[in-house]
């Protein structure tokens, strides 16, 4: 992107790159900033709008989009459908978990939040991300638009601002011919994992932090969605 052109930001829920559109409403998130040299700017949009921010991308540098929802919530109707979910998600003892707290098997809620930044270049697209104290959130350690970026991108997985050990990090890769295709990796005892990535394809790492959720007497679970976004440049 060129410094001084129209940005606009889609907001989207869905799965492989495919999903809805949102629109602007500040009931349904509760953080919408840009960050670019460390300097945060609230996003100002007015309610309605879709695409949900229209702005003028004015400083050369890599821009860091902060997206926060505010908590929605999803019924499961039978356990199948939320086991199929554990699995794939590798959460090993929700089900022990589940059972050993008397929690229903069917018609049970679960209570989920999203936490989503994305990457984007503005001219040069230099600079570095860093952690903004989202409650879970990608830091990125490599700069996918740098000079120097050699095709593995190193990520810091964090939640309440500490490195998630040992964690899945689902990875969704959209091909210039818009095929997706997906892959799982793993971070370190610090949190950290590097992930292969191609030019001229887009990125989104998916990470979730499943727990008990305290704070609603109609919902058993709590999900926090981390997600990264950016496109390798060709």
């Amino acid at each position: 992107m060129e410094n001084d052109e129209i940005m606009e930001i889609d907001l989207k829920n869905g799965q492989n790159f495919v999903g809805s559109k949102l629109s602007y409403f500040e009931k349904q998130f509760s953080r919408f900033e840009l960050a670019q040299g460390g300097v945060l700017t609230p996003a100002q949009g007015r309610s309605g709008d879709q695409p949900a921010l229209t702005t003028i991308a004015d400083q050369d540098g890599l821009l860091v989009i902060l997206h926060e929802t505010t908590p929605a919530a999803i019924k499961y109707k039978e356990w199948a459908k939320f086991a199929k979910f554990a699995a794939h998600k590798n959460f090993k003892n929700a089900e022990a978990d589940h059972k050993a707290a008397g929690w229903p098997s069917e018609n049970f809620r679960e209570s989920y939040t999203r936490h989503v930044k994305a990457l984007i270049a503005v001219g040069s697209g230099d600079g570095a991300d860093q952690n903004y104290g989202m409650e879970t959130e990608f830091v990125a350690l490599s700069n996918p638009y740098g000079e120097s970026f050699d095709g593995n991108m190193k990520v810091q997985l964090l939640f309440e601002n500490m490195p998630r050990q040992n964690t899945q990090v689902e990875v969704f890769e959209r091909a210039p011919d818009e095929t997706v295709s997906i892959a799982l990796h793993q971070t370190d005892d610090n949190g950290i994992a590097q992930i292969p990535v191609k030019p001229a394809h887009t990125y989104l790492f998916d990470a979730v932090v499943l727990q008990p959720h305290t704070k609603d007497d109609k919902a058993v679970w709590q999900t926090l969605w981390a997600a990264l976004t950016f496109q390798v440049p060709k």
